[in-house]
């Protein structure tokens, strides 16, 4: 039996790692979801065989607690809307790392507990170093995930205030770190219950306070940087449980995770120290060298007949057009665009929305095309040859600033490079800065053209123009 489980948990690995691989392309993301799925519920059926559980009471508390989590997994994902995403991957990502937190948790107590009956003095003792060592780490970057996972649902479902930045905050962090890595080094080397409620506390509230100073433009980067830390967390404790599926499949997680993590923050010309630590979009910023000029009005009417008569448009969407759950409208005036021939192509960047592939989920849930939909290297060039870009919603990732003002704090950041092309539409539903507080330039320029209003409803009357043209 021991051996056919751990062939159970190889084929589930085999399936986590062929799942993650399809998931690389929009193409076959859906299969490999489906394949991971599945290597995910052979784990768990295998895991039933575990000699180590014992009794129908433990039996049952496990499918009590599939039932109550599969379905509130089930009802939520049927419910959420595609702007509310993120915060779902926020919450589901941080009940991962709360669970490896909770496994590090029992785990220690109950190692805790055998002190008693063995007279030995020190938890490593009991679990061996290797053993009590990630166990304490795991349950550290678990909790750290938890509750930083929740900070970050927070912000992003505006039910807390995303500019928050108190006093000392680094300083603050600084000494609940030392005081949590010195908490972990009195349990690891005591054990006593009360070491082991410390421990977790502060590293609880560590995740709270890394969180809290994080600007609302970096909690893309935020999240994917807990998802790694949630995967690691998991494979430490498959290490502790001594449980081949965990172990792998944390370690998938938390390199796929850390890995994004690196590309994102790359994409936005910043350093993860610097997401972490520089406090960056928690209050109001504007660049030194103010924009020059004033805002140029159009008419949604006149923005269409301008891409109409257009031979190359290319469209970048944004958090806006997620908020306004404008993609049906605006697939719908492509459509009527490339019935009169115009060639039109949507241009994402790597942070674009409130987290990894939002963009690319919204028109895939539109049914634009894969073959439209260009990332921000392979379309940069194209812009030097387009008649007309349409901005929907967006701000940072369009911002010429982040190219020519120094003094910007996001300059040196990749950009779509959307002010090359010959007109530029912005569809914005007022004239404040975005989400990070940085005013843009592009707004002011000669080129560009704002079309305000909601963008569900300006998209709604561009597809009626150019339909009766």
């Amino acid at each position: 039996m021991a051996t056919l489980m751990q062939l159970s948990y190889f084929l589930a690995a085999v399936l986590f790692i062929v799942g993650l691989k399809a998931m690389s392309s929009p193409r076959t993301a859906r299969k490999g979801v489906m394949w991971a799925g599945v290597g995910m519920v052979l784990a768990t059926l295998v895991t039933f065989f575990d000699p180590t559980i014992i009794g129908f009471a433990n039996y049952l508390l496990i499918i009590i607690a599939i039932g109550i989590g599969g379905g509130l997994a089930w009802v939520t994902a049927k419910q959420v809307q595609m702007t509310e995403m993120p915060q779902m991957v926020a919450l589901y990502n941080g009940m991962g790392g709360g669970s490896a937190g909770g496994i590090g948790a029992v785990a220690l107590l109950e190692a805790q507990r055998k002190l008693v009956e063995t007279g030995d003095n020190a938890i490593f003792q009991q679990m061996g170093a290797d053993v009590a060592v990630l166990a304490v780490l795991g349950g550290l970057i678990g909790s750290v995930a938890f509750s930083g996972s929740l900070i970050a649902w927070a912000k992003l479902d505006g039910r807390m205030q995303r500019n928050s930045l108190m006093p000392a905050q680094q300083i603050v962090n600084i000494v609940l770190f030392a005081a949590v890595v010195l908490a972990g080094i009195w349990v690891f080397f005591s054990g006593g219950v009360f070491s082991i409620f410390v421990f977790f506390v502060l590293a609880l509230v560590l995740g709270v306070f890394m969180t809290v100073p994080i600007g609302g433009a970096d909690m893309p980067v935020v999240i994917s940087l807990f998802n790694a830390l949630t995967g690691l967390a998991v494979g430490f404790k498959g290490y502790v449980l001594g449980n081949a599926a965990l172990i792998i499949a944390g370690t998938l997680v938390g390199a796929a995770g850390m890995l994004l993590t690196v590309l994102m923050a790359k994409a936005m010309n910043r350093s993860i120290a610097n997401v972490l630590f520089s406090g960056f979009g928690t209050h109001a910023v504007a660049a030194a060298e103010g924009p020059e000029g004033e805002m140029k009005e159009m008419g949604a009417e006149d923005a269409a007949y301008l891409m109409a008569f257009s031979e190359r448009v290319v469209i970048v969407p944004g958090y806006g057009m997620a908020v306004a759950q404008a993609q049906h409208k605006i697939w719908e005036m492509v459509q009527g665009l490339q019935g009169r021939g115009v060639d039109v192509k949507f241009a994402i960047h790597p942070v674009a929305g409130r987290m990894p592939g939002h963009m690319n989920v919204l028109l895939a849930e539109a049914g634009v095309p894969y073959d439209l939909i260009f990332d921000m290297e392979e379309v940069n060039e194209d812009f030097k040859l387009t008649d007309v870009v349409l901005v929907i919603g967006a701000n940072d990732v369009v911002n010429p600033a982040a190219k020519t003002d120094e003094s910007s704090p996001i300059y040196g950041m990749p950009i779509l490079e959307v002010e090359d092309a010959e007109n530029v539409l912005v569809i914005k539903r007022g004239r404040g800065t975005g989400f990070s507080g940085v005013e843009n330039h592009l707004f002011f320029g000669d080129k560009t053209k704002m079309v305000f209003g909601d963008a569900q409803k300006v998209g709604s009357q561009m597809a009626a123009a150019i339909k009766e043209l």
